[in-house]
């Protein structure tokens, strides 16, 4: 029971925080995930909604629901594939960029302060350990 509580407790802790950086920026978790997924895929910052799907690990109806928001804000642009008809591309707008390059500084910062307490090697240990149990659990590939 001392290891469930604390981890519920950890992740209500840690969520609020993340949330207050995120709101700093006028991005919830949700939009934070498609934009930082889009800026890590590299030049041109663009990718399926089926890839975008499979990373944040959610329906499609999610995703539909997140672009739907980022394009109204004019964050993402939805375009028909040229490869493919059936599909669209979702690239990061310039301003989108512009705001996953504000923001990504700011999570770094918030993830570092909520760690600063266990010294690198402990970092480790406990990512190897939980790494561990959600493989056990089927939530990660082994």
């Amino acid at each position: 029971m001392a290891v469930i509580g604390r981890l519920s407790r950890l992740t209500q802790l840690i969520s609020g925080e993340l949330r207050r950086t995120f709101g700093e920026h006028g991005l919830d978790s949700a939009s934070f995930d498609v934009l930082a997924t889009l800026r890590r895929s590299g030049p041109p910052y663009r990718l399926t909604p089926a890839e975008l799907m499979r990373s944040a690990m959610v329906t499609s109806g999610a995703i539909t629901q997140r672009l739907d928001r980022l394009e109204a804000r004019g964050l993402v642009t939805r375009t028909p594939s040229e490869s493919d008809g059936r599909s669209v591309l979702v690239a990061l707008t310039g301003e989108g960029h512009a705001l996953i390059d504000r923001a990504l500084p700011d999570h770094v910062a918030t993830e570092h302060r909520l760690l600063s307490a266990l010294p690198p090697s402990e970092r480790e240990t406990l990512a190897t350990a939980l790494r561990a149990l959600l493989e056990s659990l089927g939530d990660t590939p082994a």
